[in-house]
């Protein structure tokens, strides 16, 4: 039952994108939107999404950008499929015409609409979610961007964690990509540095109905505590319940990708209490307060897994747009940049009537976002905030920042 409501989903995905294309004037700004709208992170994806619309909503309401309205079209890639995203790049790089992009959102498919379409294109490519050390290292021309931290940051920080909460001997499963890999690997050096055991570190694969072999694989091992590195709609989900229903594991623990409430709707309440997992957060700072405020305003959880990042990565992209003053590929990352870095007056998310007359009088900016500062370094990598996360009855609550 589930692919014809995907087709379904997909199909009015495009559709939504194709109307909202030819509603734009010749005088608008198009901006394009690319996440896993199906796939193993779709429960994540719609506050992601609502966070980037929330930024355009805001730059229409307080004047538009250039002399007419930013538009923002959408596509769906999957997350998993690098093919699906590097087609639903090419339409928005060659057939949209779209000036700059955020997303897509899973590490792998970013990559994929990178090498395929973005890069070839010249089109600045903003990522409020994709975390693997792999995006750092790509020949980009300085095209591809990120408004969250690398897992080589995250990993550090879980392996402390955990450490600090007493668990010295684990097992990792992670899923066979660019992202479970990535932070897999991060994890595994940093928890060795800590003084702990990985009894196991195992990839998988997504999409599988049955991991017995890989859960029984790494319970062999002797860990008392299993890490999944994965996506709560996808392999993650199915790990965990098999395990659980095999008493191979009753600790467990987590990325950002496994940070959501489907995960405790699906595996039963109480049956996961103590779960203990990370997510990208936000410094705690006067912008992440007004953004806080404006997404309540709106109806949207200001607390959800990267919407302030994606909000960070909209915006930023119309400032840089704003300041290159006009509607054009060309010189848009340098003018990114220079939005995004001190020195400048300050600007706050939902600022956008003040940056845009600052801009008009020759006057810099920086902009210190709804996830904190976003300077971006060489590489087009920002700094970030880890928040703790575990499991209490029918979801996720955060304990706070992890140190």
């Amino acid at each position: 039952m589930k692919d014809p409501i995907r087709k379904t989903l997909a199909a009015s995905v495009a559709g939504a994108a194709m109307i909202a294309a030819s509603a734009a004037s010749a005088a608008d700004v198009k901006i394009g939107f690319l996440g896993g709208f199906t796939g193993p992170i779709e429960t994540l994806v719609p506050p992601i999404h609502e966070g980037a619309k929330l930024a355009v909503k805001q730059i229409n309401e307080q004047g538009g950008i250039l002399d007419g309205q930013l538009v923002m079209v959408q596509g769906d890639s999957t997350c998993a499929d690098a093919t699906a995203a590097s087609n639903a790049a090419d339409r928005m790089v060659n057939a949209e015409k779209v000036t700059a992009l955020v997303g897509p959102l899973c590490s792998g498919e970013t990559i994929a609409a990178a090498n395929s379409a973005a890069i070839p294109g010249n089109v600045v490519i903003v990522s409020p979610a994709a975390t693997s050390p792999a995006l750092t290292s790509i020949d980009d021309k300085d095209t591809l961007f990120r408004t969250t931290p690398s897992d080589a940051y995250s990993g550090d920080v879980l392996a402390k964690l955990l450490k600090q909460k007493g668990h010295d001997n684990i097992a990792i499963t992670y899923v066979n990509n660019d992202y479970g890999k990535g932070f897999a690997d991060a994890l595994k050096t940093a928890f060795e540095k800590e003084g702990g055991t990985v009894a196991a570190s195992e990839a998988h694969e997504d999409g599988k109905a049955d991991y017995r072999a890989e859960i029984g694989s790494l319970a062999s091992s002797g860990a008392e505590m299993l890490v999944v590195l994965a996506y709560v709609d996808g392999s993650g989900q199915t790990i965990i319940r098999q395990a659980l229903e095999g008493g191979d594991f009753a600790k467990f623990a987590g990325g950002d990708g496994m940070i959501g409430d489907s995960l405790v709707t699906a595996i039963g309440e109480g049956k996961l209490d103590g779960f203990i997992g990370t997510k990208i957060g936000r410094s705690e700072t006067p912008g992440t307060a007004m953004y806080a405020e404006a997404a309540k305003a709106a109806g949207l959880n200001p607390d959800a897994s990267f919407a302030p990042q994606a909000y960070d990565a909209a915006f930023l992209i119309g400032l840089a747009i704003q300041k290159l003053g006009k509607d054009s590929r060309d010189g848009l990352s340098a003018a990114l940049r220079e939005v995004a870095t001190a020195p400048g007056e300050t600007i706050y998310p939902g600022e956008w009537e003040k940056a845009k007359k600052l801009l008009a009088e020759g006057k810099d900016i920086n902009y210190e976002g709804a996830s904190g500062s976003q300077e971006f370094d060489a590489a087009g990598d920002v700094p970030g905030v880890i928040i703790e996360m575990v499991v209490e009855g029918k979801g996720f609550k955060e304990v706070g920042t992890v140190n």
